[in-house]
């Protein structure tokens, strides 16, 4: 059975880490859309409105996925992938200003609309992670890692926010494994593919190794660079 093999659980972790690593932000949005309700509604509010983001974006990374299979969308989702993956080193995420609501309806709105503006970078990550994995198990993998990972992501984010504070390998490490998967995808893409086998054959992980490398050392370039620049500010 195809939920049985290497493949399912290698893709559902790696479904897991990358959400988990490109949601941080979106838990600190949660929490400050409801923060202006009273005590009781709070709860409500986070879990209404992170159910329902929960729902949509199992919807669009679905629908991602099977976009996925068209020739040249693979090779232009591996480089918005490395883009993220850059991003994510050189500190580039920007959340805007997210007003807390008044009532427990306006909060999950809130909530949603910030998710859902804030998720395309953890809609392509996340896709192209399934991606690796059997046609037939996709969208199962898709609802069990989403499912998973972020109920982590409510009820832990304080402490997963302070680990990568107090451990920055871990950004680089979640960094590289974008940069590995946008190698891996970028491969299989239906209009290089059959080239790319019958002359570099055996080279996938090589290829998604220069990738993770590439990610990791042209991102902390770019942080060193912003670093330099605000110190002369």
């Amino acid at each position: 059975m195809d939920w049985m093999t290497a493949a399912f659980w290698i893709a559902l972790l790696k479904i897991i880490w990358v959400n988990i690593l490109l949601s941080g932000d979106n838990a600190v949005v949660i929490a400050l859309a409801a923060r202006n309700l009273p005590k009781h509604q709070q709860n409500k509010a986070v879990f209404a409105g992170s159910g329902a983001a929960i729902v949509l974006r199992v919807v669009l990374t679905v629908f991602a996925v099977k976009l996925l299979q068209f020739p040249y969308l693979k090779l232009i989702g591996s480089l918005l992938l490395l883009w993220i993956g850059i991003q994510l080193l050189a500190g580039g995420d920007e959340d805007g200003d997210v007003k807390a609501s008044g009532s427990l309806w306006s909060a999950v709105r809130t909530i949603l609309i910030a998710d859902l503006v804030m998720s395309l970078d953890n809609v392509i990550a996340v896709a192209a992670a399934a991606n690796s994995a059997p046609e037939s198990i996709q969208t199962v993998l898709l609802v069990l890692g989403l499912g998973l990972s972020i109920p982590l992501i409510i009820f832990g984010s304080t402490l997963l926010l302070k680990l990568m504070q107090r451990f920055p390998a871990i950004i680089t490490l979640g960094a590289a494994l974008l940069g590995f998967v946008s190698g891996e995808m970028a491969v299989s893409d239906l209009a290089i593919h059959d080239w790319f086998e019958a002359h570099f054959h055996g080279f996938e992980t090589p290829v998604a190794l220069v990738c993770a490398a590439g990610v990791v050392l042209v991102g902390t370039w770019m942080a060193r660079r912003q670093a330099a620049a605000k110190e002369k500010a």
